[in-house]
């Protein structure tokens, strides 16, 4: 169990890393939502707070006090368990509460949590730690909504408006550089493998019980596929050849008229790609972001290969000689992958951008590992109940806080989606 003046001032940082995203934000940018899929930032700002005062508050401070009487319900995102919400898709019609109103109740909550965490009696605080742990957790992965809802919002505005945190984001200049390193498949042992995380230490609980996989040999791609490597794809006319992509996929590709990645444009016969820092031109070498598993799967077989499972990428992580915390991260700024030749000293393995940059899509549908158990309650409802029509990702991404990556998380989204900061790696049988 984690200490209590750790948790404490961890809770004040991870509250204030969340504040500071949404800085340059006028409060105009905190209500849009530009598609079904991205919330308002001012929603993610109620919604962690909500978290902290429903499950922390009212259940461990005698007669507490909510803040406001209809806050349950407004910044509920999907816990059945607490009644009625707002659907998602029409979070963006409320205009109220205001921005100004939501951050009083940030302040309150925050109030709240300081005095309950430094007064509450070791037994209250023994039952309710590691949900505080959890809320933290679950804070950090609203932040990389925060940054990938943002994107959107703003790659909707004909302004294009750019994000600038206080410390400056870089320019495309600076994020040139000399050409990634040659594609190598780099030869994995297989066998009989550990999967999962261990008993010690914070995961979610889709990333247990560890357990034993068994794997062929297999090889792994040295580095995220580049957005050179996906041109060639597209001139190669792999938006118009169906043998390439899955059922469902074509049909999207068809519908939904995908002829690139999302936010590449090429409105005077050059490709352009939306970022936070406005519109840039291609950086060739750059890891190719915003697409969906269906692309993924679409070019690699074009490539002739193959995406890995998430037991493999896992299994080949442990390779690794730098940590997992070692990579393009949310604290780093760029909010953006960068090119190969800028990633951490690639080590013995030969393997580099496995953590940060981008996520990267596994062949593997998101379900439950061998004895897993769903939590009864509303923490039930925090990833089991999502076990169907998803897919995994590994090793995080330019908008995930490096505390909060580690070799054994499951992120997952449904195969079509793309707004998310995905990549693509390689995989290959070893023949």
């Amino acid at each position: 169990m984690i200490d209590r003046s750790r948790l404490l001032s961890l809770y004040h940082d991870v509250r204030r890393t969340t504040e500071a995203l949404c800085q340059p934000l006028l409060p105009e940018d905190h209500v849009i939502q530009s598609m079904p899929d991205v919330s308002p930032p001012k929603w993610h700002l109620g919604h962690t707070t909500w978290f902290f005062e429903q499950l922390v508050l009212s259940v461990a401070v005698p007669a507490y006090k909510q803040f406001h009487p209809l806050y349950p319900s407004i910044f509920n995102s999907y816990y059945e368990s607490f009644g009625e919400r707002v659907p998602r898709e029409n979070r963006g019609t409320l205009s109220r509460p205001s921005v100004d109103e939501v951050r009083r109740y940030r302040a309150f909550v925050d109030e709240q949590m300081g005095r309950f965490l430094s007064d509450c009696e070791s037994a209250i605080y023994d039952m309710v730690a590691d949900r505080i742990e959890l809320g933290l957790h679950h804070e950090q992965q609203h932040q990389e909504l925060l940054v990938m809802d943002i994107k959107h919002i703003f790659a909707s505005n004909p302004l294009h408006p750019v994000y600038d945190l206080p410390r400056t984001l870089p320019s495309a200049a600076a994020r040139r550089s000399s050409a990634p390193a040659a594609v190598k498949f780099l030869p994995v042992s297989g066998g009989i493998v550990q999967i999962g995380a261990p008993e010690e230490g914070f995961a979610y609980d889709n990333e247990r019980p560890r357990h034993a996989v068994l794997l062929r040999d297999f090889c792994l791609m040295n580095r995220l596929v580049t957005c050179g490597e996906y041109l060639d794809f597209i001139k190669d006319g792999g938006y118009q050849n169906p043998l390439l992509w899955l059922s469902d996929g074509w049909d999207i590709v068809r519908r939904a008229g995908w002829q690139a990645p999302l936010y590449w444009q090429s409105p005077e016969g050059e490709w352009q790609l939306l970022t936070l820092s406005g519109a840039q031109a291609l950086n060739l070498d750059e890891p190719v972001a915003h697409v969906s598993f269906y692309e993924a799967s679409a070019f690699a077989r074009w490539a002739g290969k193959r995406l890995p499972t998430e037991f493999e990428w896992e299994r080949a992580s442990a390779m690794l000689r730098i940590p997992s915390s070692c990579g393009n991260f949310l604290e780093d700024g760029h909010l953006h992958p960068l090119p190969q030749s800028k990633a951490p000293a690639i080590d013995s393995s030969g393997l580099s951008q496995m953590f940060g940059d981008l996520w990267e899509w596994t062949g593997s549908a998101y379900l439950p590992y061998p004895g897993y158990k769903q939590e009864s309650g509303p923490m039930g409802e925090y990833n089991g109940k999502f076990m169907n029509n998803q897919m995994v990702l590994r090793g995080g991404c330019c908008a995930t806080p490096r505390q909060h990556i580690r070799a054994s998380y499951r992120n997952f989204f449904p195969p079509d989606k793309r707004w998310q900061f995905s990549g693509i790696r390689l995989a290959s049988d070893l023949v």
